[in-house]
């Protein structure tokens, strides 16, 4: 079964590998299909599912709420984000103005067929609106018990300090950030791990498996499988073009032998390593079909030695993208229309 951790300074526990459905559930994937692969995420153990309002237009929410239709309410942990265009993508569907976070929680919420989510996120920083303005909402949605935890995705460490203590001075607690992270993407380590450590901030991390090319199913000098992630514009093609130089692609395939030793799938040695980081409370994955779980919950309570964290780095060397600078160029400086 799949092991839980706090998130945050809090006592709140999610468990430690969440699935997310940000391009399965409500586009790439069939309801029948989602339904079961979220119930198969429960028989594992999985209580925490992740979502937006964002996700296919608010389709990816109501499709987990009717997963989660009939489960207790009180054992499963839902959290959803908000900032992204959604409805008809007016000018006020966008950003985290109050008036945009207002309408979204309950729109939210309807989808989800739930009063209340564990974990209200903002999914990115919006330039445009006033910190404060945002955090006073927050703190709002909170109070009205339509939330019971702030969260944010992708903000730089800089941003997070702000955050904190605005919801510190309101009285509510910003526990979490969602960034990218994984052996290739290591940006966050610099700054933002660092700061989150100091403010009491976990990381619940999305791509921990690089867009699935830590799977190892891509290979160097040959065309990318018909049918994967790469090939998908609406599946994530942007955020894994980065990793599919053939360097980098040769540097992964130097893991095969790793996790061969350490008894795991590239998967799981994948996932099993951002768990590793004390900071992170929470590896996000995906699933199109149920027998994917079956996989990757194993690398729930894995531990990797140190000679095999060092042979996974030497094995990456330049491979990894590492540099803090990138942490500045994830929120959109203009709202996304």
């Amino acid at each position: 079964m799949v092991a839980y951790r706090y998130l945050g300074n809090s006592g709140f526990k999610i468990s430690e590998i969440t699935l997310g459905n940000w391009v399965t559930h409500g586009s790439q994937v069939g309801d029948d299909a989602a339904i079961a692969t979220v119930h198969a995420a429960l028989d594992a153990g999985i209580t925490t599912f992740d979502t937006a309002d964002a996700y296919a237009n608010g389709a990816a929410e109501t499709v987990l709420g009717k997963a989660l239709e009939g489960q207790r309410r009180e054992s499963l942990e839902i959290f959803t984000k908000v900032y992204f265009p959604t409805g008809p993508k007016g000018p006020n569907d966008t950003g985290l103005s109050r008036k945009h976070i207002m309408d979204s929680i309950n729109g939210s919420l309807k989808r989800l067929g739930t009063d209340y989510v564990d974990l209200y996120q903002a999914h990115r920083f919006d330039y445009e609106t006033p910190l404060e303005e945002t955090f006073q909402a927050f703190a709002d949605v909170v109070r009205q018990g339509k939330a019971l935890y702030i969260g944010v995705s992708e903000w730089t460490a800089e941003q997070l300090r702000d955050g904190h203590a605005l919801a510190k001075q309101l009285g509510i607690q910003l526990i979490s950030n969602q960034p990218q992270y994984s052996m290739l993407w290591r940006v966050i380590e610099g700054k933002v791990v660092p700061a989150s450590e100091e403010l009491g901030i976990s990381q619940i991390v999305w791509s921990p498996m690089a867009q699935g090319v830590l799977s190892g199913k891509y290979l160097p000098g040959q065309p990318v499988p018909e049918g994967s992630r790469a090939t998908d514009e609406k599946s994530g093609a942007t955020f894994i073009k980065r990793f599919l130089a053939d360097d980098t692609l040769e540097a992964v395939q130097r893991l095969t032998p790793i996790a061969d030793e350490a008894g795991l799938s590239m998967p799981q040695l994948a996932i099993a390593w951002v768990l590793q980081n004390p900071n992170i409370a929470a590896a996000l994955v995906g699933a199109s079909r149920p027998e994917q779980l079956a996989d990757t919950v194993k690398a729930s309570g894995v531990t990797l030695d140190a000679d095999t964290l060092s042979a996974i780095d030497e094995a990456l060397g330049d491979a990894v993208f590492s540099d803090a600078e990138n942490t500045y160029e994830v929120s959109p400086k203009q709202r996304v229309a």
